[in-house]
């Protein structure tokens, strides 16, 4: 008997909710590292640094997630965060919140970095490398859907850890261990704050939070076999980002070590493997490297394809049952590439600017959405409405207003008025209850 339409579509877009362990933890790892040459160039910079600004924090906040939020999700059966939000809150709330989400997961950052990393294996304009990357990941995405990008994550886990195993095992065996490293790196990248102001470093633990409400993290765990998949997938996973960390950062200082003139420190991982690597072992790791972009830049650009898909196109077409989803999701898919392309293109510094669109989304959708998991703390519809669309306002128009001013306003980073916000709606909307 073939299968319905609502069962195809739940294959598509939660690979029929039948995801492993191995399968969860290699998509999800492999799903988190697309800033890898941002991770290189502050690697570079500051040292171990690295470790604290860009890993502990999301260590934190993953087994946060875990342990509160991953077996809660999993047990809705949803496909989105909107879908969570519609039900606890109503469409409205849903809708607002799709908006975020749609920026937060449009993949024109990671379509630049794969753009400029392939000009630099293959000479070319960078336009025409932006569209040949999106394309190839465009092909496979729009055939299997979710499963497709599990299933391309799976290999590109596994590239990226030997990439980097290999170029350690390179630098090591010419240069030697944490004597040469000692005697060759500033002093102040052994600090555990890199030289950067402790203030600085706090504003990251604060950014960190976005996790809470990252897509992917719910898009896995709505995938996932069971509650305990869910929970226990995302606990390993941080063993392997901690792992991964160890991997970049003592990258990061080789590259400083070996080449401490480089003008552009966002290529210390390339420059080092071109230094270091006889032409096979280069070729494996420039294809780790691209595996790495490829996986988060596949998972944003579904994630992004899907909230178009399910939460904008069949709302206004009045047509949500699950058999229009596949169709839906595929036209998502190619406004999503038009937008990212044309950005990742127009906009050079579009990285820069979606890291700190992190900032607007976070504040707009942490409250409500993780109460909304819970009868008792959840918000009442119109102050989740309030919330997310005034928190998210007020980030937005002070992060402009810090662009046109070339610093925060007044000293203070994007996030901070947003969160405070928020908490403030929560807190009137709970006091208003007695």
């Amino acid at each position: 008997k073939p299968r319905s339409e609502a069962s195809s579509a739940e294959d598509y877009i939660v690979a029929g909710r039948r995801l492993t362990l191995p399968a969860f933890v290699a998509s999800l790892v492999s799903t988190w590292y697309g800033g890898i040459l941002g991770v290189g160039e502050f690697s570079y910079n500051y040292g171990i640094a690295n470790w604290i600004v860009f890993g502990v924090p999301y260590y934190l906040y993953g087994i946060v997630f875990a342990l509160v939020l991953a077996a809660r999700a999993r047990r809705t059966r949803h496909f989105t965060i909107p879908d969570q939000l519609q039900a606890a809150y109503g469409k409205p709330a849903s809708i607002a919140g799709a908006f975020f989400i749609f920026i937060l997961s449009l993949p024109a950052p990671y379509m630049l970095m794969l753009g400029v990393l392939l000009q630099m294996i293959v000479p070319m304009p960078l336009w025409l490398a932006i569209l040949l990357g999106a394309s190839f990941s465009l092909a496979y995405i729009f055939r299997g859907g979710l499963t497709s990008v599990v299933r391309t994550d799976v290999l590109q886990f596994v590239l990226m850890y030997l990439g980097f195993i290999l170029l350690l095992g390179f630098a090591y065996g010419q240069y030697g261990g944490l004597e040469f490293l000692k005697a060759h790196v500033p002093a102040s990248h052994w600090q555990w704050h890199g030289g950067n102001r402790v203030s600085y470093i706090l504003v990251w633990y604060v950014i960190a939070m976005a996790t809470l409400v990252d897509p992917n993290f719910y898009q896995r765990c709505f995938a996932a076999k069971t509650e305990r998949t869910a929970r226990s997938g995302i606990l390993i996973s941080v063993f392997f980002w901690f792992t991964f960390d160890f991997l970049t950062t003592s990258a990061g200082l080789y590259a400083r070590a070996i080449l401490p003139n480089l003008q552009i420190p966002a290529q210390s991982y390339p420059q080092l493997a071109l230094h270091l690597l006889p032409v096979a072992a280069r070729g494996l790791f420039f294809v780790a490297l691209l595996a790495t972009i490829m996986s988060t830049l596949d998972s944003f650009f579904f994630v992004s394809a899907l909230t178009i898909g399910r939460d904008f196109i069949s709302k206004l077409a009045r047509r949500t049952a699950e058999a229009s989803l596949t169709r839906f999701t595929r036209i998502g898919l190619f406004i999503t590439f038009a937008i990212s392309v044309a950005l990742a293109i127009a906009v050079p510094s579009v990285i820069d600017l979606w890291y700190q669109l992190g900032s607007i989304a976070t504040p707009a959708l942490l409250i409500p959405l993780a109460s909304s998991f819970s009868r008792q703390q959840r918000m009442r519809p119109h102050f989740a409405l309030a919330s997310i669309a005034l928190s998210g306002a007020l980030s937005l128009v002070w992060l402009l207003a810090s662009r046109q001013a070339g610093a925060a306003l007044p000293g203070i980073e994007p996030i901070y008025p947003g969160m405070l916000l928020s908490v403030v709606i929560y807190l009137m909307d709970r006091l208003s209850r007695f």
